[in-house]
């Protein structure tokens, strides 16, 4: 299936290649931001405080040959002030340079190809929402459509030993408008390799220190949104099942030359009401953790998973760290709930005020040398200014009454970001 998906593919490319020469438009556009911020007691003894100013600009750049076939790319360069790349004097950045996004976009009757590295989202970020190199495949029906994507995740290299950790994804992620009001999007993926030594790990970020010699992750869900006039809701619910196969140890905890079997979820749900003079928006969570029994219980996606959610446990608008002990944007062993509100108290300024709460479902080693769940309850305000069209100034405080899990000090977080985009 696998060879058969990818032939596919490479027949649409050279398909696209064969198309006449032709004079094309070029279309620019592009993203800048600069942030200024101060974070404090993230992590034990002030080992996460930091005070930094940051600036990010991004270029896009389409070379639009029809409506049917577009040459895309997005460029991005970063710089800490003050850094010895870009930031120090002199300002002569040369390593911080990224190519986001390369890929060609073509249209082919009832069907539409993006070839090459692009941006995807998979269930609203809790299993993918990030940059990959692959291919995405869809029909366009008539209310609804069929995207089929494969997504690199690990290319092994050349020899028989090193090709199998190989590591794929492969998707589909169909939408169906069921009404002007309600949209549903089932979906399923598989992750599959014969050594997956390359899985990262969503805690850490590290990587698995090998020991797992073959994988077959499976993820089925559906996502609902619904808009009834004065609000909108929304759903997501994830099943995660399959095995893993272990030959040392390993950060699943599988003895050696033994299988596993995986079997995690998630559960999502929010919305919002419009009151006129105010917006009240709430949402909430919960991502299963491994309890140490004979499955694997804890729900994680390889890489990829990309959720934001508060300002420090959940890193938000300036994503530097999140607060001890917390997941971050890689939702898995945890519960959380939050209620806030928007308002517009004058013309082009927005006030959001939120209150979250958290806790891990299994226990971890806190800073007190106990094993503990709770995160504790966060506060975040933000303000955001229109200065001029298209120009943004955000002014942003956050504070968590931390609970054992994060540690004996209270972390806190101020900043300020300003941004365009073009």
């Amino acid at each position: 299936m696998k060879k058969l998906f990818v032939s596919a593919v490479a027949a649409v490319a050279l398909a696209a290649l064969a198309l006449p020469a032709s004079a094309f438009e070029n279309q620019f556009g592009g993203y800048w931001r600069t942030r200024a911020y101060t974070q404090k007691d993230f992590a034990p003894d002030g080992k996460g405080d930091l005070s930094e100013v940051d600036t990010r600009t991004r270029l896009f750049y389409t070379a639009k040959f029809s409506d049917d076939f577009k040459f895309v790319n997005k460029f991005e360069f970063n710089a800490v002030w003050g850094d010895n790349d870009g930031g120090d004097i002199g300002a002569d950045g040369k390593n911080d340079w990224r190519i986001k996004n390369s890929y060609v976009d073509m249209n082919l009757g009832d069907w539409n190809a993006k070839i090459g590295t692009q941006g995807g989202v998979i269930a609203r970020g809790f299993i993918l929402d990030d940059d990959f190199s692959g291919a995405v495949v869809t029909y366009q029906g008539a209310g609804f459509d069929v995207p089929v994507m494969w997504i690199k995740h690990t290319e092994g290299d050349m020899g028989k030993k090193a090709n199998e950790k190989d590591v794929d994804y492969f998707v589909v992620n169909p939408t169906v408008k069921v009404s002007d009001q309600l949209a549903v999007n089932p979906f399923f993926m598989w992750i599959g390799s014969e050594n997956t030594q390359n899985f990262i790990d969503p805690g850490t970020g590290t990587q698995y220190m090998g020991g797992i010699k073959e994988a077959n992750l499976y993820y089925l869900g559906v996502n609902a949104d619904m808009d009834y006039g004065m609000g909108s809701a929304w759903f997501t619910g994830i099943y995660q099942f399959g095995s893993v196969d272990a030959i040392a140890g390993n950060s699943f905890g599988v003895p050696a030359g033994k299988s596993v079997d995986v079997k995690a979820y998630l559960v999502a749900l929010g919305g919002d009401v419009d009151l006129d003079a105010f917006k009240v928006h709430g949402q909430m969570f919960y991502a299963s953790g491994d309890d140490s029994g004979s499955d694997y219980e804890q729900f994680f996606v390889p890489a990829g998973q990309s959720y934001y959610w508060s300002e420090i446990m959940g890193l938000g608008i300036f994503d530097n760290h999140q607060s001890n002990n917390a997941p971050g944007d890689k939702i898995g062993n945890i519960m959380a709930v939050n209620l806030g509100g928007s308002m517009s108290p004058m013309p082009k300024l927005k006030v959001t005020a939120d209150v979250w709460y958290a806790k891990l479902v299994e226990d971890v080693l806190a800073p007190n040398g106990k094993m503990e769940s709770d995160l504790g309850t966060e506060i975040n305000l933000k303000a955001t200014y229109k200065v001029m069209d298209n120009l943004n100034l955000d002014v942003v405080g956050a504070y968590l009454f931390a609970g054992d899990a994060t540690g004996k000090d209270d972390p806190y977080l101020v900043g300020t970001r300003l941004s365009f985009g073009f």
